[in-house]
């Protein structure tokens, strides 16, 4: 009886809703990006995000050709326990086969928060933001080796801290979802790397200038549904300390935290907004997708403060963290217990 209540207990993990987790660190102001509210094909989709979404220099970077708002594929899904369905046309990237990088498939582009800096390219004045999204996947769909999907960024320099572009502390950064191979999530950040940090558990660094991956495989996408990925990013504060944090919940269940990074080393790179930023890969053709195939995307939405990183963890997550360990740890007991048991008839 001991085994069975903590292996219940086990598998049920805390829902923390979007608004929620803004509420516990105080981010107060919020933005919602609109959806059409009939079907868009390309290249009028990407006039509506030109429009409507506060792009960087008004234009999408890449793949304007694979952008379009269809009707939703999978009406019956929900990321989680809320009710996330919606009757508005949904956000489908297209990536065609043979694909890989942002230069041959996908889509990418820059959506600030602040639309009145647009024409600059550069965001606001933002320390610590968070970003919620829907993502789906087509049913079936081949993971190959890994690619990329949206997330944050800021700084500058507007087109660095991607595509093998490093961050130095005070050009930029950026901080987006992976999915690799089987379907395994990640976070995968542009951001300073000094050796404590790269010797850190579950940190993989690159030397040839390419992103961080943070907790890989920490989470597993699911194809043909549904998928709410939340990230919240706090710039370290003062900018010579690495006391930044990352975190990234799925279908609102905490799944990654990092609180030892140095995003920047200047009070220039702030926050700046959305980096949509999907495709295969990877920068060489071991990635590409062997298909023609799709992803969809829905439900964006960012709050944000001026208030940097302390370098502490929000009681109530702290809280989560607690639960967690004390959850794995009854589980270990019960098992134990049971194998006593088995052991005392065998």
């Amino acid at each position: 009886m001991l085994l069975q209540t903590n292996v219940a207990f086990a598998v049920s993990s805390p829902i923390v809703s979007p608004a929620s987790l803004a509420s516990m660190y105080a981010l107060t102001t919020s933005t919602i990006l609109s959806a059409p509210t009939s079907t868009l094909a390309a290249p009028d989709a990407a006039s509506y995000l030109g429009s409507n979404w506060g792009l960087s220099n008004g234009k999408i970077q890449n793949g304007i050709s694979n952008l379009a708002f269809v009707d939703d594929p999978f009406p019956d899904s929900s990321s989680s326990s809320t009710n996330d369905t919606t009757s508005s046309p949904v956000l489908q990237v297209t990536y065609p086969a043979g694909s890989y990088s942002h230069d041959t498939g996908g889509a990418q582009f820059y959506a600030l928060w602040n639309s009145s800096s647009n024409d600059a390219g550069l965001g606001g004045d933002w320390e610590s933001m968070l970003l919620t999204y829907e993502v789906a996947f087509d049913t079936g769909f081949d993971w190959v080796k890994g690619g990329k999907l949206p997330g944050l960024r800021g700084g500058e320099d507007i087109y660095s801290c991607s595509g093998g572009e490093a961050a130095n502390g005070t050009n930029c950064f950026s901080s987006r979802t992976m999915w690799r191979t089987d379907a395994d999530g990640e976070v995968y950040a542009y951001v300073l790397e000094s050796k404590k940090f790269c010797d850190s558990p579950n940190v993989i660094c690159n030397d040839d200038g390419y992103g961080t991956s943070i907790d890989r495989g920490a989470f597993s996408f699911e194809a043909g549904a549904w998928n709410r990925v939340t990230m919240l990013v706090r710039l370290n504060n003062p900018v010579n300390q690495a006391n930044g944090q990352v975190m990234l919940y799925y279908n609102n269940v905490q799944a990654i935290v990092l609180s030892n990074l140095q995003f920047r080393s200047s009070s220039n790179v702030n926050i700046g907004g959305l980096f949509f930023s999907t495709f295969f890969g990877g920068s060489d053709s071991s990635w590409a997708t062997p298909n023609t195939t799709y992803t969809y995307f829905r439900d964006f939405q960012m709050w944000a403060s001026t208030a940097a990183s302390n370098g502490t963890v929000s009681s109530a997550v702290r809280l989560q963290l607690d639960q967690r360990g004390s959850v794995w740890c009854s589980w270990g007991i019960g098992l134990i217990a049971l194998l006593y048991v088995i052991s005392l008839y065998a």
